[in-house]
């Protein structure tokens, strides 16, 4: 790619890029979010025409009208947001399209046991005649992949394929990685775990706001140089990552709680729990992929309504039925899913920004435009939102600030218990540490916060006590004091696979 130059209104997108792929390489494209990474991604593969520039494809140029097109050459992309039909089956998500036929018959055992014999390249045995909506999220990431890799690609772009896979799958994936890499395909890999780049890829191309910052071999760039590359400024926001504030929970628990737990569950969902949550702190829920974290953090909100125990708020009980009960009691949750259960991509930043106020206030009771531009304008500035184009569609903008979108969202309507389900996934360093710096900042000024995320040291940094949950139900609760660490949080996972009576079970 020679040149690339991408514009939308208001913003230049690439300017001027050059990037190139080598048969049989892996090959990390890194940047912050709004970099250009997923653009020059879009414009490879005929989602985004080309303003400028060229691309060639094993010495012949092309010019990708869609992506069906870029397949049919051999470039194909699994995305981080899965794209599949989750009302199919295993099977048929793989073939969609390409269905082996006979006589304009589908030929469903054939199909099948196709199937069921990629996924095994993957390693992964699953009934391929299920419907993908039963599977959780890391295994249809898996699904995609096998996919993206049957139409026999020389490019397979894998746009934040592992995060949502733990450790095993991770490891699963990149044995696949390096397969088809010794098969000659050119792996162009994306991600914002440095040490899966630094584990899985052989050279790096660094873009930032749009322009390309160089190409190295991997060996030869070191971690921290790599990071200062990416956000071109001193390690400041990297620093922040380190520090791990062990802040005092006695203080915050001498008070009435905000929000209570007393055996609240959901039949086949959560095993009935105790949780207080009091004005100021943080509480991390700490597990496995598919512990139960969201499930538990749900009930809260009323996104799943539970059907055992009761909630309090400060100290009365309350039913919470819905969302909307949720937030009249000013929670506010920030799924991790921003695609399918946040943001709504055809509207703009101002109007996802006051969608959850105005519900709020009924539709009898519109907000001004002039206050919306009022509220918007001042959290655009607080949580740095780029470009601060408030007009612009929502979906336009990277994965870091639709997040801060989101947050925008419900920080607008003043709650005073914050539900954040991973909200740090798939977003780069920077906002990373901007996202976690205001966790402090709001809890600091007396909002509770609920946190999820699958990095343990994410929650280590900013929670004051970590709930442990281990097949869906708390299995331990830790005040975040200087004898807790990663390693411990794992042995109180391990352990309550053995032996529940070893630990300090809450629930």
């Amino acid at each position: 790619m020679t040149g690339i130059s991408k514009e939308f209104p208001g913003v230049r997108a690439l300017d001027n890029v050059d990037f190139r792929m080598f048969p049989g390489e892996v090959h990390a494209l890194m940047g912050e979010n709004g970099a250009g990474k997923s653009t020059l991604i879009k414009v490879l593969t005929g989602v985004y025409g080309i303003d400028a520039g060229t691309v060639v494809l094993q010495d012949r140029q092309v010019n990708f009208h869609a992506p069906l097109q870029a397949q049919q050459a051999g470039v194909s992309t699994v995305y981080q947001e899965v794209n599949l039909c989750a009302n199919l089956s295993v099977a048929e998500n793989i073939f969609l399209g390409r269905q082996p036929r006979k006589l304009g018959r589908i030929q469903w055992s054939a199909m099948n046991k196709r199937a069921a014999e990629l996924l095994q390249r993957l390693e992964l045995s699953i009934d391929v005649t299920r419907q993908l909506s039963t599977y959780s999220l890391a295994v249809q990431q898996m699904v995609a992949i096998a996919r993206a890799i049957d139409i026999d690609a020389k490019v397979l772009i894998l746009d934040e394929p592992t995060s949502s896979l733990d450790a095993g799958e991770v490891a699963q994936l990149f044995r696949v990685i390096r397969q088809l890499k010794s098969d000659g395909v050119a792996v162009l890999f994306v991600t914002h775990f440095l040490d899966q780049v630094y584990e899985i890829s052989d050279r790096i191309t660094v873009l930032r706001n749009g322009r390309l910052v160089g190409e190295y071999r991997t060996a030869d760039l070191p971690q921290l140089e790599l990071v200062s590359l990416m956000i071109g400024k001193e390690m400041a926001a990297l620093e922040q990552l380190d520090e791990q504030p062990k802040r005092q929970v006695a203080a915050l628990e001498s008070g009435q709680p905000f929000i209570e737990a007393r055996g609240l569950g959901r039949k086949g969902v959560v095993t009935p729990f105790d949780m207080t949550i009091h004005p100021g702190e943080v509480v991390g829920l700490a597990g496995l992929l598919g512990s139960g974290r969201t499930e538990t953090a749900r009930l809260f909100f009323g996104a799943d309504r539970a059907d055992q125990g009761q909630t309090l708020v400060n100290g009365a009980p309350v039913a919470i039925r819905g969302p909307m009960t949720a937030m009249s009691k000013a929670i506010a949750f920030c799924s991790e899913n921003r695609r399918t259960e946040g943001l709504i991509g055809e509207l703009t930043v101002r109007e996802n920004i006051v969608l959850a106020l105005q519900a709020t206030r009924g539709w009898a009771r519109p907000l001004s435009r002039r206050r919306q531009d009022e509220l918007v304008d001042k959290y655009v500035k607080a949580l740095q939102i780029r470009p601060a184009n408030p007009e612009m569609q929502v979906r336009n903008l990277s994965g870091g600030n639709q997040q801060k979108v989101l947050l925008a969202r419900w920080l607008i309507t003043e709650p005073r218990l914050l539900i954040l389900d991973e909200p740090t996934r798939g977003i780069d360093v920077g906002a990373k540490a901007e996202i976690q710096k205001l966790v402090v900042e709001l809890s600091d000024g007396g909002m509770a916060v609920l946190f999820i995320s699958a990095e343990l040291e994410e929650v280590l940094r900013l929670s004051h006590k970590i709930a442990v949950l281990r097949d869906r139900r708390i299995v331990a609760e830790l005040v975040n004091d200087d004898t807790v660490d990663a390693d411990r949080i794992m042995s109180a996972i391990a352990s309550a696979g053995r032996a529940d009576e070893n630990l300090e079970v809450t629930a």
